[in-house]
């Protein structure tokens, strides 16, 4: 199976495989976000390491059943060859209602069919009050016209 753009990534192309990652989160369908990663993909998400996409759909469930309302954007931060660095910052909510902004960077590197075969994660996270939430676009993929992070000033 091939996930285009394909490696080696070019500014546009990365740019658009970082956009398709973060409309895929936020879909917040573990099995369609889990087909972005080879068979075999290893990953580092905080102090979580989890390999094949079986444990990466099972990580995905359990994760958003736990943060709610979950709404993310995704940053170009570098690129070379076949890797992507972006960084990232999401909002949600638990069970409870406290709200959480979770800030982060995303290491990438992919194989020659465009599929993610390690992803290495680093993410804090903020609690913040409903009033300072940023992110306020219906549930699914950004709009095309709401700010990014940097214009956020994240």
């Amino acid at each position: 199976m091939s996930r285009p753009p394909l490696p080696p990534f070019t500014l546009e192309s990365a740019t658009q495989k970082v956009r398709m990652a973060e409309d895929g989160w936020n879909s917040r369908d573990p099995a369609r976000v889990a087909l972005a990663y080879s068979v075999d993909s290893r990953w580092r998400n905080r102090s979580e390491f989890l390999q094949g996409r079986a444990q990466i759909e099972a990580f995905l469930q359990r994760k958003w059943q736990r943060e709610l309302d979950y709404r993310l954007i995704k940053e170009l931060w570098a690129f070379r060859d076949n890797r992507i660095a972006v960084r990232f910052a999401y909002e949600w909510h638990d069970e409870s209602g406290q709200w959480t902004r979770s800030y982060g960077n995303e290491n990438w590197e992919f194989d020659a069919e465009g599929l993610m075969q390690l992803r290495i994660a680093s993410i804090n996270d903020v609690a913040i009050a409903e009033s300072e939430r940023r992110y306020h676009w219906p549930q699914g993929r950004r709009p095309d016209d709401h700010p990014g992070l940097s214009a956020l000033g994240f």
